[in-house]
């Protein structure tokens, strides 16, 4: 009897180890397929490119670290189909520099031209504080204006109310201080006897009255409302200051 149960007992471990073997084939079974799900989402999940930029931001000696990854890796090229980083970044430094020297080329030529502007200024405003009336100093206005920029036309003009067509450019144009661009072509006769391509108008101080200081140009594109208007402006302070004495 004692064997006969001890056959059964031997026959039901048996059958308990069968069972977790096939129990640990399915979990294994499972385990891979989930393994394989998870590879192929990461590979369908898009790396998050901030993220690598700002680690290697944060890391700037990454590529010291790796530096095969420099020449290994290329970078598309328009002209050479791809090259590596190495050969990029050379690239870019040179576009660098080209443009930074543009730029410094730019800037000396807008130095050069403002002091050659300031000189100009300078000697100007002297020859019109030595005039001793107004013909005298509308005359070296206009004439150092001419001779230096090649305007064709500067003048003061008085604005008196029963002039409609003057007092509407005054309210116009003027008003605000200053007007650059073009004018109307009954405007451009009223104030300059004749069409003209771009214009700088400004009215004086309240103290003399209503007083247009306008400048014209043959170019159309020499004035336009971006432009700077320092010299004009301090033409126009000196003017303020001279005519009430005259």
């Amino acid at each position: 009897m004692s064997d006969i149960t001890s056959k059964v007992s031997l026959t039901n471990v048996a059958a308990d180890n069968t069972v977790s073997s096939e129990q640990a084939k399915d979990i294994n079974s499972i385990g891979q397929d989930l393994g394989i799900d998870m590879m192929a989402s990461l590979q369908q999940a898009p790396f998050d490119e901030m993220l690598i930029r700002e680690y290697l931001l944060d890391n700037p000696d990454f590529f010291n670290r790796y530096p095969e990854l420099l020449v290994a890796m290329r970078v598309p090229h328009a002209e050479r189909g791809a090259v590596s980083l190495v050969e990029r970044r050379q690239e870019l430094l040179r576009q660098r520099v080209s443009q930074l020297e543009e730029e410094i080329t730019s800037l000396m030529n807008i130095a050069t031209h403002n002091e050659k502007i300031f000189k100009f200024n300078t000697e100007l405003s002297f020859k019109m504080l030595a005039s001793q009336d107004l013909g005298e100093l509308r005359l070296v206005l206009s004439e150092g204006l001419k001779n230096e920029f090649g305007f064709s036309h500067v003048r003061l003009i008085t604005v008196h109310d029963i002039d409609s067509e003057l007092a509407k450019i005054w309210r116009h144009r003027v008003q605000s201080g200053y007007y650059f661009g073009r004018l109307t072509q009954s405007e451009s006769k009223r104030l300059f006897g004749s069409e003209v391509g771009s214009v700088a108008l400004t009215k004086l101080s309240d103290e003399n009255g209503q007083v247009i200081f306008a400048i014209a140009s043959n170019d159309p594109t020499h004035f336009h409302p971006d432009m700077d208007s320092l010299l004009f402006s301090q033409l126009r302070r000196l003017l303020d200051h001279m005519l009430p004495k005259m």
